[in-house]
């Protein structure tokens, strides 16, 4: 596939702003190794070598009579120094880097939970004396992963909103405003809590309540550039010749509108992952247990005596945001159009 001069042309500025492009790379990475998060944190084995069988736990069930008919017909429990026994005197089995997910809970603590760190928890423990660490890890894929859900789907119908807005105008404009105006003022916060005290918020529940009120964000700068291009030469003549109106807003206008969209949406990512924390943090956002960022932050402020949980919370919500804003800058030099040539 073969890039456009301007294409090239906008790599080319978004790799000169170093602090954004580093600050991608690292992004990437991070987000990138919490997609497969079961395989760094977990408390079930990688691989497990038993009387000349494999079994891969971290990707299917097994019971416990699978590895000695003194067993149950229950749910092996890999974390039973029993078990663990029986297996390493048949065999042998690798472990994930941290051996506990994001549920599960650290027996034999040195204190009382939650726990300082150490070597068997890099991170501590919370109240629950669940690791840290695994929660993060969990907590960091879950938070981004609905920032890009909301930022996709919010955006879509933002844009639409727009383009219909912008390109008819007239009445269609002015009754679509006076709608806005109303909706923007709904109380969010109030409707969600109604909601909550209703049905427990799942992460779909969320996402589509969220929608409702955030698809917004886009409308008002798409209006205005549906506004703009639908009285350029070149459309009014695509228009003149019977294009039909999709085609025009889809292959004429939308494009120059794009250039304006894009910049935005990594600061709308990370007001999307900054929206779940604060949800999370204030008992509103996904079920209870549910590795969050927010639920970390929650955790720092119940237990202030756990320093290693308030700074935690602080480094990776902080960092991780800090990294959007810096791609966001970068993204936006390189789709400022003072800085490609004429």
């Amino acid at each position: 596939m073969t890039l456009s001069p301007v294409t090239r042309r906008r790599l080319a500025i978004f790799r000169q702003h170093r602090r954004g492009y580093v600050s991608f790379w690292i992004f990437l990475v991070l987000f990138g190794a919490s997609l497969f998060a079961e395989f760094i944190a977990n408390d079930r084995p990688l691989l497990i070598r038993f009387d000349d069988r494999w079994y891969f736990p971290v990707l299917e069930d097994y019971s416990e009579d699978t590895f000695g008919r003194e067993f149950m017909p229950t749910e092996a429990d890999f974390t039973d120094p029993v078990l663990q026994r029986l297996i390493w005197a048949h065999g042998w089995m690798i472990w994930p880097a941290v051996p506990y997910n994001f549920a599960t809970t650290v027996k034999d603590l040195p204190s009382p939970a939650p726990s300082p760190p150490s070597a068997r928890n890099l991170l501590g423990t919370d109240d629950q004396g669940r690791d840290v660490l695994a929660r993060v890890i969990y907590g960091l894929r879950l938070s981004v992963l609905f920032g890009f859900s909301l930022t996709a789907v919010t955006s879509v119908v933002g844009i639409i909103a727009g383009a219909v807005q912008g390109y008819y105008g007239g009445l269609t404009d002015l009754l679509f405003q006076r709608f806005i105006e109303v909706w923007n003022g709904m109380p969010e916060l109030y409707l969600l809590i109604i909601l909550a005290s209703i049905i427990t918020p799942s992460f779909w529940v969320l996402l589509i309540f969220l929608l409702l009120f955030r698809w917004m964000n886009l409308t008002g700068l798409v209006r205005a550039e549906f506004l703009r291009g639908r009285n350029l030469e070149y459309v009014r003549a695509a228009r003149a010749l019977g294009v039909s109106d999709i085609t025009v807003m889809w292959r004429h206008i939308l494009p120059n509108a794009m250039v304006a969209t894009l910049t935005y949406l990594p600061f709308i990512l990370s007001g999307s992952v900054t929206l779940l924390s604060t949800l999370d943090f204030l008992g509103f956002g996904l079920p209870p247990g549910s590795p969050s960022l927010g639920e970390l932050v929650a955790q720092a402020r119940s237990n202030l005596q756990a320093s290693w949980l308030g700074f935690t919370a602080f480094f990776v919500l902080g960092g991780v945001l800090t990294l959007l804003i810096f791609v966001g800058e970068a993204v936006r030099e390189a789709f400022d159009p003072r800085r490609l040539p004429v």
